[in-house]
């Protein structure tokens, strides 16, 4: 998701390439209607069997220009042994002889969002092809879209497990796979699913995927009303259909808050320990809710003391939010997309990547 920005301005500057993004099997699905991609090459496996395999599937398809986004050893392999004429990445982790455009890693790297890390790489593109000429200010598109299909599966979806069409419907996402310390307690994701119902009379989703069903559960039982159970039922591709057509969004800080903000759904990411400066929603319809004590973000997947980055936010302060939310947005889509502050007073600035300035805000 943080790479989409880099892809949009790809697709400009370069509007008749064939453009073929190569991805994991798992994110096929967030990139299905994608209207700055031609192509979609699925590149599964590891090791050194895979890494040559790969490499001939590259080579077959007569790529002119890699782009190599990821940082590893491997994935600037691939191309390299693939003869890519061009071949554009960080020199990182050891691989500057495997690449054509060896760029070095920006000093703000741990300043900005991370969707200019890989901005940067195209701007550097932009730049060798342009020769450095003065370009107009202009912001990052973080958005995705989502075809008529692919609503009319999330219908399905919805319908298939009693979700009424006319419901205020709020997903409320409480795990998160790669670290313990970024969940926001299920007691307390309980009682706010239980205030949404009572209060704002929504349908409450549970979203996520099987290895956090276990949250999941815990939220319900916690409950005294009962929540409709999605985690573990879809999908990538199916979770992005049915997360286009709910009202709000409430998680915290993993993957669906990036693709529900995308989608132009309102979207409100519970932080801890994590740096909402660089990884929140690259969204306008994006909010946080966050009590950092002096210890965040200490970027720990387990907290060694009492998680109190995460227990200093209650359920009342969710629920205020996620309200003033709804009646904002009322679940209608915005245009105009940049980065939202980590506190609630905006502030303006530029981000000048080889002398195309973005602004974030």
């Amino acid at each position: 998701m943080m790479t989409v920005p880099a892809l949009r301005e790809l697709r400009r500057i370069l509007p008749k390439a064939q453009i073929t993004l190569a991805t994991r099997s798992w994110a096929k699905g967030l990139f299905a209607d994608a209207d700055f991609l031609d192509n979609l090459l699925i590149q599964d496996g590891r090791g050194l069997r895979a890494t040559f395999a790969q490499a001939s599937d590259l080579r077959q398809g007569n790529f002119d220009l890699a782009l190599v986004f990821p940082n590893s050893f491997g994935t600037a392999l691939v191309p390299a042994l693939a003869r890519v004429p061009f071949r554009f990445g960080y020199a990182t982790s050891g691989r500057g002889l495997l690449l054509t455009h060896s760029l070095p890693l920006p000093g703000w790297r741990s300043s900005k969002h991370e969707v200019f890390y890989y901005l940067n790489i195209v701007a550097e593109l932009e730049r060798s092809l342009n020769d450095e000429k003065p370009r107009e200010s202009r912001q990052p598109d973080a958005s995705l879209e989502m075809s008529e299909a692919r609503k009319s599966q999330g219908s399905a979806i919805l319908s298939s497990h009693g979700v009424r069409a006319d419901a205020k419907l709020i997903a409320l996402c409480p795990g998160s796979i790669n670290s313990r310390a970024k969940r926001w307690p299920a007691e307390r994701y309980a009682a706010l699913a239980d205030m949404l119902m009572d209060r704002l009379e929504a349908q409450v989703l549970l979203i996520g995927s099987p290895e956090e069903l276990d949250v999941s559960l815990e939220v319900g039982r916690h409950m005294r009303h009962q929540a409709t159970m999605l985690t573990g039922k879809t999908d990538l591709a199916q979770l992005v259909s049915v997360l286009g057509l709910v009202d709000l969004v409430v998680t915290n800080d993993t993957g669906p808050a990036h693709i529900a903000s995308a989608l132009g759904r309102p979207t409100l990411v519970i932080f801890g320990p994590t740096n909402p400066l660089t990884t929140r929603p690259f969204s306008p319809l994006a909010e946080l809710v966050r009590h950092p004590p002096d210890c965040a973000p200490c970027m720990l997947r387990d907290c060694p003391i009492d998680h109190r980055c995460m227990t200093a936010i209650s359920p009342d302060d969710v629920f205020e939010r996620a309200a003033a939310m709804l009646s904002s947005h009322g679940g209608k889509t915005s245009d105009g997309w940049c980065s939202g502050q980590v506190d609630d007073n905006q502030t303006i600035h530029e981000v000048t990547l080889n002398n195309t300035k973005y602004n974030s805000c």
